[in-house]
C-alpha cells in the first residue's frame, strides 16, 4: 500500500507539473492582459499600463515568468493577480464558497441517487422503474441555467409570494394527491388489485396530509413537534434495522427505538441548551449521542451487537438531524420577518447584515443555498441514479449471487452484502471524478445564483488574461483529481478482496 502511494504521488507530482507549465503558457498567450488599460483615458494612463507591467512582469520572457512563479509557490507565495489583490485570499474566500455550495449537493445527489438506483434495479420492468427511468432521462437533459432560472421563479419569488397566505388550493391539493398516489402505485410489486390498492393508500394519505397543512397555516409557522419527531424517528429505527441486521432476531430493533425514543426524549430536555447553541455544542452532543446509541446497541444487541451498534447509532444521528431541522423550523417565522417575507434567496451566500441567533443565522445560509443545490442535484441524480441501477443489475445476474440466495440466505443479506458492495466499484469512479470536479466550481451556477466561487475566479481570471489566479484553480483542481483517483483505487481494494494494489 505505502509503495502504492508512494508511486502515484510522485508520477502525479510530474504530471501536475507538466500541466502547469502548459496551463501557464495558455493563459498567458491567450490575449491582452493590458487591453483595457490601452483603452483608458485617464490622465495616468502611462501610469498604470507601467504598474500592471511591473506586477505581472510582463517584460519578461515567459519562461522566466513561469520560474519565478513556481519558486513562489515551493515558498506558499501564490502572488498577486493583476489589481495587485492576494491571490491566496482569493483562493481561500472562493474555495470557501464553492464548498459550501457543491459538497452538499454532491453528497445528497450521490446518496439519493444509489438508493433510487438500487430500488429500481430491484424493482426492474415494475411502474418504479419505469417512472424513474422516465424521470432520470428528463433531468438529465435539462440544461442547469434553464433549471436554475425556473427554480428562482417558482421556487423563491412564487413561493416568497405565497407564504403571505400559505393555503394550498383544492385543485394544486388534487394534483399531489394524484402525484403521491402513483408513487405508492408505484413502488408497490404484486398483481392489479394490490398496486390499485397502494395507489387508493396514497391518494388518500397525500390528501390528507396536505388539506391538514392548508387548514393549519403550517408553512406560515413551520415545525415537527415532539409526536411527529417521535414518529418520524421510529421510522427510521425501523428501516436502519432493517437494513442493518433484519427484524429477526429482536434485539438490533429494540436498541434502534430506544436509541429513537431516547433522541426525542432528549430534544424536550435540552430545550435550554438547544436555544442558542453553538457549533461546539452540536458536535459535542453528536459525540454523546454516538457513545450512547453504541451503548444501548451492545446492551441490546445480544448475539447480533455489531449490527444493533450500527442501526442504533444511525438511528440517534438520524434522530439528531430531525431535532436539528424542526429547530430551524421553528426559527422560521422570526426569520422570514427579519428578512422583509422573503425567506428564499435567489442570489449570494448570506444577507447582507443579517444578524441573528443560531438557529436564524443556519437557516439564512441554508435558505441561501437551498435553490443552487436542488439546481445541481436534479442533474447530478439522474447520473447517479442510471449508473447504480446498470451496476446493480449487473451485478445482481453474477454466479456468486444465486449462489448466495441457493445457500438460503436473507435477500437482505444478499442484497446489502454481496451484491450491493460489489456494485459500488464503478460508482466509486463516478464520485472520485465527480468530487474533484465540484472543487472547481460550478460556472453557469454560480453565475445565475451570484456566488463568488471558484467557477467565478476561474472564468474573471481567464477573461482577464491573469495566470495567477487561474494557477491558483488549477493547482487545488488539479491536486483533488488526483488524491480522489488515489481514493478511488484504494477503496477498489476494501470493496473488491481480489484487486490488489501491487
Amino acid at each position: 500500500m505505502i509503495v502504492f502511494i508512494a508511486r502515484r504521488l510522485v508520477i502525479s507530482f510530474f504530471v501536475l507539473l507538466a500541466a502547469t507549465v502548459i496551463m501557464f503558457v495558455l493563459t498567458a498567450l491567450s490575449g491582452d492582459p493590458l487591453e483595457d488599460l490601452r483603452q483608458d483615458n485617464s490622465p495616468n494612463r502611462a501610469a498604470k499600463i507601467a504598474d500592471r507591467t511591473e506586477r505581472m512582469q510582463l517584460d519578461d520572457p515567459l519562461p522566466v515568468r513561469y520560474l519565478s512563479w513556481l519558486g513562489n509557490v515551493v515558498r506558499g507565495d501564490l502572488g498577486v493577480n493583476r489589481d495587485g489583490h492576494d491571490v491566496g485570499v482569493m483562493l481561500g474566500d472562493a474555495l470557501s464558497a464553492t464548498l459550501q455550495l457543491v459538497v452538499a449537493a454532491t453528497v445528497m445527489a450521490i446518496i439519493i441517487g444509489i438508493v433510487i438506483g438500487i430500488v429500481s434495479a430491484l424493482r426492474q420492468y415494475s411502474g418504479f422503474d419505469y417512472s424513474v427511468t422516465f424521470a432520470a432521462f428528463i433531468c438529465f437533459s435539462l440544461p442547469v441555467f434553464w433549471v436554475a432560472v425556473m427554480l428562482k421563479q417558482y421556487m423563491a419569488i412564487e413561493f416568497n409570494n405565497w407564504l403571505k397566505d400559505p393555503s394550498i388550493p383544492p385543485t394544486v391539493i388534487g394534483a399531489l394527491a394524484l402525484l403521491g398516489g402513483l408513487v405508492f402505485g408505484a413502488l408497490t410489486t404484486g398483481d392489479r388489485r394490490r398496486r390499485l390498492l397502494s395507489f387508493a393508500v396514497g391518494l388518500a394519505v397525500t390528501g390528507a396530509l396536505f388539506t391538514l397543512l392548508s387548514v393549519t397555516r403550517w408553512f406560515a409557522d413551520p415545525g415537527f413537534g415532539l409526536p411527529l419527531l417521535l414518529a418520524i424517528s421510529l421510522a427510521a429505527a425501523v428501516g436502519f434495522t432493517v437494513l442493518s441486521a433484519g427484524l429477526n432476531p429482536r434485539g438490533p430493533l429494540y436498541a434502534a427505538l430506544g436509541a429513537a425514543v431516547i433522541g426525542a426524549l432528549a430534544s424536550e430536555v435540552l430545550t435550554p441548551v438547544l436555544s442558542d447553541p453553538t457549533w461546539l455544542e452540536i458536535f459535542g452532543l453528536a459525540l454523546v449521542t454516538v457513545a450512547v446509541c453504541a451503548g444501548l446497541g451492545y446492551a441490546l444487541g445480544g448475539l447480533q451487537r455489531r449490527q444493533a451498534v450500527s442501526a442504533a447509532v444511525l438511528t440517534g444521528l438520524f434522530t439528531g438531524g430531525v431535532i436539528f431541522v424542526d429547530r430551524m423550523l421553528q426559527a422560521f417565522n422570526d426569520y422570514s420577518a427579519a428578512v422583509r417575507g422573503r425567506p428564499i434567496s435567489t442570489i449570494g451566500a448570506r444577507t447582507p447584515n443579517f444578524e441573528g441567533n443560531f438557529w436564524q443565522m443556519n437557516l439564512d445560509s441554508a435558505s441561501h443555498l437551498l435553490l443552487p443545490s436542488m439546481a445541481l442535484i436534479l442533474i447530478s441524480l439522474a447520473t447517479y441514479t442510471r449508473y447504480s441501477r446498470a451496476s446493480m443489475l449487473e451485478v445482481m445476474n453474477q454466479d456468486y449471487v444465486r449462489t448466495a440466495r441457493a445457500k438460503g440466505l436473507p435477500e437482505r443479506t444478499v442484497v446489502v452484502k454481496h451484491a450491493f458492495r460489489n456494485g459500488l466499484i464503478p460508482i466509486t469512479t463516478l464520485m472520485a471524478v465527480d468530487f474533484a470536479g465540484v472543487i472547481g466550481g460550478a460556472v453557469v451556477t454560480e453565475t445565475v445564483f451570484g456566488w463568488e466561487g471558484m467557477g467565478k475566479m476561474f472564468i474573471t481570471a481567464l477573461d482577464q488574461v491573469d495566470p495567477m489566479p487561474v494557477m491558483a484553480f488549477f493547482i487545488v483542481t488539479g491536486t483533488a483529481i488526483v488524491v480522489f483517483n488515489m481514493i478511488a483505487d484504494i477503496l477498489y481494494a476494501y470493496l473488491d478482496p481480489r484487486i490488489r494494489l501491487s
